[in-house]
Order: structure tokens, then sequence, then C-alpha cells
């Protein structure tokens, strides 16, 4: 019998929430989220949260605010595991900053003095583990979708994560509906980082893109975040006295 796949399952971190943190690794989670793009997350509460979530065993991704030089280098020395650069436009701005990730000779990092290096200085040996962290280019743009084969192929890329909310917008559907448009969407960008040899992630709140994602093996999945979780708990336990 062939064995099930499971992807890594994820949750979207919106808030600074350490008891989320704990719990989720409680439910069998294994990566947090940490959503700089659209959460209340600052880089105090990063610098605080990261690795007492690595500490408890869970994978700690960063969705940057922006895909910028600081941010990339910012998330990387505190100590992400992966981190995810949104709204990318198309190739050439994937290739410039995703750059930012990796160290020369692949891209241009700068060299701090930070946590990852245990407050010492850098050798060739923590250079070489540093560009072993992951760099996510996020597909959620109609030109970044339409490069996303080209995208994959990038020396600093490390796997595509699909946005569907954004490309459905971008792509002029209106809102996110899980629609057969988007599944294509879902297809295009599964297909570029396969024949590309790279990761791919996305979320699948929503039951049709979950089908249709795992036959495509993706390496990690998001399920939703704290604030979904805690709605869903307070609604049902209010359900409790209808019942």
């Amino acid at each position: 019998m062939t064995e099930k796949f499971v992807p890594a399952a994820a949750f979207w971190l919106e808030t600074d929430n350490q008891k989320a943190c704990e719990i989720a690794k409680l439910a069998d989670f294994e990566i947090v989220l940490f959503d700089m793009e659209h959460g209340t997350i600052n880089l105090e509460t990063l610098d605080r949260l990261l690795p007492f979530c690595q500490a408890i065993g869970l994978k700690a991704y960063v969705r940057l605010a922006e895909a910028t030089r600081s941010n990339i280098q910012n998330a990387l020395d505190i100590g992400a595991d992966a981190i995810i650069l949104p709204q990318l436009r198309d190739t050439e701005h994937a290739r410039e900053v995703t750059e930012y990730a990796k160290f020369a000779p692949l891209g241009s990092r700068g060299v701090g003095y930070s946590r990852t290096q245990r407050y010492q200085g850098a050798d060739n040996a923590f250079l070489a583990a540093e560009n072993q962290r992951l760099c996510y280019a996020m597909i959620e743009t109609e030109r970044a979708l339409m490069e996303a084969s080209a995208i994959a192929r990038l020396p600093c890329v490390d796997g595509l994560f699909m946005g569907p909310a954004d490309l459905s917008v971008a792509r002029r559907r209106g809102a996110f509906g899980g629609t057969e448009a988007d599944i294509t969407d879902l297809v295009a960008i599964a297909t570029a980082a396969r024949e590309a040899g790279k990761h791919w992630g996305v979320p699948v709140a929503n039951p049709s893109l979950r089908k249709a994602a795992l036959p495509f093996r993706p390496a990690f999945v998001t399920l939703g975040d704290d604030l979904s979780a805690l709605s869903a708990g307070f609604h049902a336990l209010r359900q409790q006295l209808n019942k």
C-alpha cells in the first residue's frame, strides 16, 4: 500500500502570542510562520518569539513585510529557518531581492554580528551553513505567475509560495474562492517548482485548494492562523449551549 503523503503543517502567527505557539506545537504543528506583512509582529517580537518557537521544536519561517535588504537580513540574523518574500513583481525583481538572502558568491547578503553566529565572528563554515536557510519567492502578482518557471530557477530561490488571495485579485477574479481558475494557477506554480527541483508551499484553508495541492506534494502548507483558531474555538464553545 502506498503511504499517504502528508506535508509539514504550518500556521500563521499574526500577533504576539506565545501560548498560541505552545498550543500549536501540542497539536502537532511543525512550522510557525511569522506574518510580518499582515500581522502585528515587529522585530522585537520576532527576536523574542522566534528562538522560543525553535526551542520547543517548531521550525520558524518569516513572511516579511516587504522584500528589502534590511528586512531580509534582519530575519535571517535573528535566526529564521526560512523567509518568504511577498509581492515580487517579476523575475528581475526576484533576482535582486533573493540575492540579499545568500552570502557571496551566491548572493550579496551582508555579514552582521548576531545570534546565528553565537555572538562570535563569522567563519567560512558559518557562511556556508547560512546559505542553507531557505528563501521562498511568493507568487502573487500576475507577472510573477507568468514568469514562475524563471523565478524558480534563480540560484538564490529555494522554493515558491503561492499567495492565492492576492493572485486572485491581481488576475481580476475578485476575492479568492477556490475556483477552477485558482486551481489552474496553483498547478502552474507547483509545476514550475517541481521542474526546477525546488520546494513549494501554499495556504490550504480552502478545501478545494487543499485537495488540488496535495498530489503535487508541497513541502509545507498553512492551515490557518492564531486568530482564526481562537475564533473557531470561541464559536465552538458558544455552540455547546445550543446543543
